[in-house]
């Protein structure tokens, strides 16, 4: 995701509402998140919908990591030997 510029990509919730077409064309041309505001404070985030899955994706590769380390810190990892044979037994039966 690239970088937020300060005094373009953060808009008050009322000046989206009157020009949602021009500030989602601005999100999707420059790839930056739009950060709106209410009252002064955060409140959405409007993401380009490619950058969307692309965390989306991160983010489910993080979480396939931290249940492997939860796995192997609890003693339910094989050896890699051993995975490398199994997987190597699967794709020899598919054929």
């Amino acid at each position: 995701m690239r970088p937020l510029k300060l005094d373009e990509d953060i808009r008050p919730l009322s000046e989206f509402r009157a020009g949602v077409a021009s500030f989602v064309k601005q999100v999707n041309e420059t790839g930056r998140p739009l950060v709106l505001t209410q009252r002064g404070r955060g409140v959405a985030v409007v993401l380009d919908i490619r950058e969307f899955e692309a965390m989306r994706e991160r983010l489910a590769l993080l979480e396939d990591i931290a249940r492997a380390e939860a796995q192997l810190a609890a003693g339910e990892g094989i050896p890699q030997e051993e995975a490398r044979a199994r997987n190597l037994k699967r794709v020899d039966e598919c054929r």
